[in-house]
């Protein structure tokens, strides 16, 4: 964890954001928090993790999420040096996703 970040007023954040229980409570708490462009900031970062997961170059990247080149190194080095954190949000959605698809048969 970095020290930095870490503090007892980051837990309660990430508490309350944990608290929240569907999609809908979510855009509620974040469009209260953050700025429209801080949540489209953030989601566009996700979606270049999820390209980068699933080895999409830069080019085809940039070209869907209008994302820099700069956003997607700074991404891709998350990935590759980073804490795991946008790796672990990634396996978790294709896990239910998978599951998902496994119940619907």
């Amino acid at each position: 964890m970095n020290p930095k970040i870490k503090t007892p007023c980051t837990d309660k954040l990430f508490q309350y954001i944990l608290s929240m229980q569907t999609i809908e409570e979510c855009y509620q708490l974040f469009e209260d928090l953050c700025t429209v462009h801080e949540i489209q900031a953030i989601a566009q970062r996700m979606e270049v993790a999820e390209m980068l997961d699933n080895k999409c170059t830069y080019v085809e990247i940039a070209a869907k999420t209008g994302a820099s080149t700069a956003t997607i190194s700074r991404v891709n080095r998350a990935l590759t040096y980073g804490t795991d954190g946008y790796k672990l949000a990634i396996d978790r959605i294709k896990q239910k996703n998978e599951n998902k698809t496994i119940d619907e048969k």
